[in-house]
């Protein structure tokens, strides 16, 4: 963890969406950077073999974090499991390839990289101590303390994914840092990223999202595909709706 990164790109929860990652990694700010961290989610979508070997093509500046959805795929395909909350999951687990399940069992579940400006950054997918808690923009204080009691204290920006929605926000003197959703944003279309390094800027990827529907649907067998891309491609989970659905989950005591 000594060597000291200038610019770090994070993706976070493609979900198996090839158009919408293959957009993101054109961005001259994302090939020049010096490391890439996925932080979880990667495969659970419709093109999940397909995802994993372009990010395995990137090589060593890649650095991976595995997700909630991830772990469930494993489980599925090695018989932990006789189903997956979200649908396509069963599909997705189907279609990965036997080594590519093994690298989805051998992903940690946190990375920590340092990064000029910013100092030691922890990356998690949901929380630092789970892969499926939720916190959000305006979880509470006590919550944030909760979460991020394990964290050691020289870390000063922790970045999370899980939520499919973007934000940076200040918790207990820590910086948070969500990137939103690459393949299934929630409240606006685009693939959402951030760039880390001097600060945290968080970006989205506009790309021709008919044309990616009309591929999805084409090149995947997934038998709902067509209802599916359209849904998440285009973003028709509002913000709203997905604050209030998550809102309970981060245990808050009321609206």
């Amino acid at each position: 963890m000594s060597e000291e990164h200038g610019r770090v790109a994070v993706l976070s929860d493609i979900h198996g969406v090839l158009p919408a990652l293959e957009a993101v990694l054109a961005e001259p700010e994302v090939a020049a950077a010096d490391r890439i961290v996925v932080t979880g989610d990667i495969a659970a979508g419709p093109q999940p073999a397909e995802v994993l070997d372009l990010l395995r093509g990137l090589g060593d500046r890649v650095r991976w974090l595995g997700g909630n959805a991830d772990r469930e795929l494993v489980e599925f395909r090695r018989g932990d499991r006789a189903e997956i909350p979200d649908p396509i999951g069963v599909f997705a687990a189907r279609a990965l390839r036997a080594e590519q399940v093994d690298l989805l069992a051998a992903l940690p579940a946190t990375v920590t990289l340092r990064i000029r400006g910013l100092g030691d950054v922890l990356f998690c997918h949901a929380t630092p101590r789970d892969d499926e808690e939720v916190v959000l923009v305006d979880s509470r204080a006590d919550r944030w303390a909760e979460v991020l009691g394990g964290v050691p204290p020289g870390v000063g920006t922790v970045v999370c994914g899980h939520t499919h929605m973007p934000y940076v926000r200040l918790a207990h003197g820590r910086l948070i840092v969500n990137p939103g959703s690459v393949g299934m944003p929630y409240g606006r279309p685009g693939a959402h990223w951030c760039l880390l390094g001097p600060g945290a800027d968080l970006r989205v990827t506009a790309y021709d999202i008919p044309a990616a529907v009309a591929r999805l649907t084409a090149a995947c067998a997934y038998p709902d595909i067509a209802a599916w891309a359209d849904c998440y491609l285009r973003a028709r989970v509002t913000d709203t709706e997905a604050s209030a659905a998550f809102g309970p989950r981060d245990g808050r005591r009321g609206p």
